[in-house]
């Protein structure tokens, strides 16, 4: 079911790249991007993530948090190998994106299988839900999180 504009954004706790957990509440009182993609260091997971990357100076104290199934070695690969320096959390059994409705079945080829739709969340600072985009491009989500942000 999909999250709106004004619904109460589901709490999580998931490891980061560095093995911390990191509990979306915890971020009480700031904005919260949260951006959910397929597949670490896959060409639109990694457009997206740089793209946020490049972004990040100009977001004020609004925090980016990155979640895919990827186990937290592999977030941490490609953290390193793209100088992202945001959280990239773990969301191994996909409970997260079941609870932001992001978890489906798709189709690549003829095959069906489940994964997660790229979408992104900007969580207000009292943790309900600001604007969420569902099926955003990666070179979109740069630009609607700073549109969001000036509006």
């Amino acid at each position: 079911m999909p999250l709106n504009q004004g619904d109460k954004a589901p709490d999580f706790t998931l490891l980061d790249q560095h093995g911390d957990k990191v509990t979306l509440s915890g971020f009480k009182g700031r904005k919260v991007l949260v951006y959910f993609y397929p597949k670490a260091d896959t060409p639109g997971c990694t457009a997206q993530s740089c793209g946020l990357r490049d972004i990040a100076g100009d977001v004020g104290d609004t925090v980016i948090l990155g979640i895919s199934p990827d186990t937290p070695a592999k977030q941490a690969k490609f953290d390193q190998k793209y100088s992202l320096g945001f959280p990239l959390l773990a969301d191994e059994d996909h409970a997260v994106a079941e609870a932001y409705g992001v978890w489906a079945e798709k189709s690549m080829y003829g095959r069906t299988y489940w994964g997660i739709v790229r979408s992104a969340f900007l969580i207000d600072e009292k943790g309900k839900i600001a604007d969420a985009w569902y099926k955003v491009s990666p070179a979109d989500t740069p630009k609607n999180l700073l549109a969001a942000l000036t509006a």
